[in-house]
């Protein structure tokens, strides 16, 4: 048998057992009762897709012995507690090969039985097509749509890094209760995908060690050969991104061989590799030992059918009669991975309790974060803005872009949130997204005459990368007990909705941080002025579009992005200087009513300033909010009642009881008009049967945002012309 490498980074703190975090979890063994096991799950693999009627059946069948010595061997994970915090993380990014892990999951005795491989994309099932986190135990990610698996990963690895600076920064590497790795399966589409480039070079920048990635070079995809689309070097590319590559070929002897042994050593090696991400080319033939289907398209996404699948019954010595079978000694044997992940875990829990002990400031940092519990002093860090109001409206106050607002808020919470962490696209300066005097998040030798900081800093540069940096906060998200978010244009979160949606679809607390927000960018022009990208991120289930209206608003609304966690959110911010509006004062409410997504920001009045019943409602957000306030001025003049609502969020005002929204939006008969500079697709349903909207319809142009909003009509005398026209009529 082949021994682990020995660790090379020191003793754990004295006393304590020393947890090899750079090493598998045991020696290699590959035994006749691991081959028989194996094959049983090659079986079940062929049997559940059968049963379905449709899946994807060859990877999941050839990759069986990959995953064996991962799950059995190499990775560290107790099948009775996946949320373990000592475990490794496994990402199948090949989500489509989602038996690849059920099957483990299974063999471990990890929460799925016999019953729910046979129920396979059925519904209510713990087995769906694709891997789903939340909804299988042991599933750290939601995977399917191609390359996200992978790009994500490095977010988890990311959050491990920073996790364990503010933890146990001094520790060697590998003796930290806080030290993990994280393996992923990748497969040639993943490898094809656009997203994995961005992240993989990212990740290569940022040297990380904790980074494993079994690349599945099987060269078939839906379409059979890859060669039809896909002849690149793979290995020479990770290579120039700064991965340790190594290549394991099945196929080198002219057979086809299942060199596990040979595969473990290279897991092995890429384990103990601290200063760069690891690739192992694995070179496999898909399906096999399926008689007359591997090695083609047809075993990649349809099931066997009849006459192979007992053709690979008869090569693995299985009756083609018997479905779903499974010797009791065989299925005992892979479950004594438990036995084994007991035994270390104890060890962990050992040397947790000595860093307990050690660390009382951290542990009960970490027992915050656990909780899930906000800091002490959070709510009283948002800062208030003074007013910068002109109710003429002629020029006389400068007031503050949100994205400003925004950059002080975050600052205003370094000290006092240290789990919230994020930077920028390559526009930091712009989105405002570093936290005044903190570090960056980088390798010593990558600092520049601008960024200082460390491995374990806090200000994140994702480059020019807008798709892989809304994976990266997704797998942070996932992977850790921290906050983190991203910056970027708002018309660029078009290079990010793959990963939005994922992330949306898993409710994970991601936060994008979009400026620049409307025509109101000014000379840029079209093409960084966002038109549709409110409506088109509004209509994805689960995200909230926080779009402030002045600066409390942003104070307001990220308070209120943080308390929650059951999903994304992306705050909407402003490249030119808004009025902060007067709080509490003039009639104006306070920004509180942020947090409810819409609220009654001036109130209709009489003559003699008493509240009445609007007869108009004016609904705006973000920099049009100031214009339904100056055409409230013009219609209050003219003897017309109007109120004006602030609406930030319309989903979370949709999430409050009806009652509530009732009263913002009464149902009295008033005449409703929106204004925003955006489509005005979704704002029918806020401005009903009796309403209407300013908007804007086309593409903007290169000018300043005065001359964009007056030319383009989205002004205050359209806004009161637009409700006048309706009480006309």
């Amino acid at each position: 048998m082949t021994s682990a490498p020995a660790s090379s980074t020191g003793s754990a703190t004295a006393g304590t057992p020393s947890l090899q975090r750079l090493q598998p979890a045991r020696e290699y063994t590959y035994s006749a009762v691991d081959r028989k096991a194996v094959d049983t799950l090659r079986v079940l693999a062929a049997d559940a897709v059968e049963t379905a009627g449709h899946g994807h059946p060859g990877t999941a069948i050839s990759l069986a012995p990959v995953a064996w010595q991962l799950f059995q061997n190499v990775m560290h994970h107790d099948p009775a507690d996946a949320t373990w915090a000592g475990r490794d993380r496994f990402i199948l990014s090949a989500g489509h090969s989602s038996l690849t892990l059920y099957l483990q999951l299974f063999a471990a005795g990890a929460g799925l039985e016999l019953e729910d491989l046979q129920s396979l994309r059925t519904w209510g099932s713990k087995t769906p097509g694709h891997p789903e986190y939340g909804h299988t135990d042991g599933v750290e990610i939601t995977t399917g749509p191609l390359g996200q698996g992978l790009a994500s990963a490095v977010g988890f690895a990311f959050a491990q890094r920073r996790l364990r600076g503010l933890l146990d920064p001094d520790t060697a590497l590998g003796a930290s209760p806080f030290d993990h790795h994280i393996f992923v399966i990748a497969s040639d589409g993943d490898l094809q995908e656009g997203v994995t480039s961005e992240a993989s070079s990212l990740a290569g920048h940022q040297e990380l060690g904790n980074l494993v990635v079994i690349y599945d070079d099987n060269e078939i995809s839906i379409e059979d050969d890859t060669d039809v689309a896909f002849s690149e070097d793979v290995a020479a590319r990770y290579e120039a991104y700064g991965w340790h590559v190594q290549t394991v070929d099945w196929l080198a002897t002219g057979n086809y061989v299942e060199d596990t042994e040979q595969l473990y050593t290279a897991l092995a090696e890429a384990k103990a590799q601290t200063s760069k991400p690891s690739l192992i080319k694995l070179r496999t033939v898909i399906g096999w030992p399926s008689p007359g289907k591997q090695d083609t398209g047809a075993i990649h996404g349809s099931k066997l059918g009849g006459e192979e699948l007992a053709g690979l019954k008869s090569v693995l010595g299985f009756d083609p009669e018997q479905h779903f079978a499974v010797d009791d000694g065989v299925l005992a044997h892979a479950r004594s991975v438990g036995e084994r992940s007991a035994a270390y875990r104890a060890t962990w829990e050992e040397s947790y309790a000595a860093w307990r002990g050690a660390n009382e400031g951290r542990a009960q940092l970490f027992d915050r974060l656990t909780a899930g519990e906000l800091p002490e002093g959070f709510a009283e860090a948002f800062p208030a803005f003074e007013a910068d109001f002109d109710a003429s409206f002629s020029g006389g106050a400068k007031g503050m872009a949100t994205r400003a607002a925004s950059g002080k808020v975050l600052s205003a919470l370094a000290p006092v949130m240290p789990e919230l962490w994020g930077g920028s696209a390559d526009l930091a300066g712009s989105n405002n997204t570093t936290m005044d005097g903190e570090p960056s998040f980088i390798p010593e030798s990558r600092q520049t005459s601008s960024w200082k900081g460390g491995p374990y800093g806090r200000t994140l540069h994702f480059g020019i990368r807008e798709h892989a940096a809304g994976s990266i906060v997704n797998g942070i998200s996932l992977g850790s007990l921290l906050r983190a978010y991203m910056g970027t244009f708002l018309i660029f979160s078009d290079y990010q909705r793959p990963a939005i949606r994922i992330g949306a679809l898993m409710g994970t607390p991601a936060i994008y941080v979009w400026t620049h927000d409307s025509i109101g960018l000014g000379e840029d022009g079209p093409t960084h002025q966002p038109v549709e990208q409110l409506a088109s991120l509004r209509a994805i289930p689960g995200l909230a579009v926080v779009r402030p209206a002045d600066a409390n608003e942003v104070s307001w609304a990220w308070k209120t992005i943080l308390e929650k966690t059951d999903g994304p959110a992306g705050i909407v911010l402003s490249r030119q200087n808004l009025p902060v509006f007067p709080r509490n004062e003039q009639g104006f409410a306070d920004a509180e009513g942020t947090a409810r997504g819409a609220y009654v920001l001036l109130d209709a009045t009489d003559e003699s300033g008493s509240a009445v019943e609007p007869q108009a409602i004016l609904i705006g957000t973000g920099s049009e909010v100031q214009l339904a306030v100056a055409a409230r001025n013009q219609l209050q003049s003219e003897g017309v009642p109007t109120r004006v609502v602030s609406a930030p969020s319309l989903e979370w005002f949709d999430a409050q009881d009806e009652s509530y929204r009732a009263s913002v939006l009464p149902d009295n008969g008033a005449v409703r008009v929106s204004v925003e500079a955006g489509i005005a697709q979704g704002w029918a349903k806020y401005t009903g049967v009796r309403g209407t909207q300013v908007s804007l319809e086309h593409y903007g142009a290169s000018a300043d945002f005065q001359t964009l909003f007056r030319e383009y009509g989205i002004t205050a005398e359209a806004v009161a012309a637009a409700a006048r026209d309706l009480l006309g009529r």
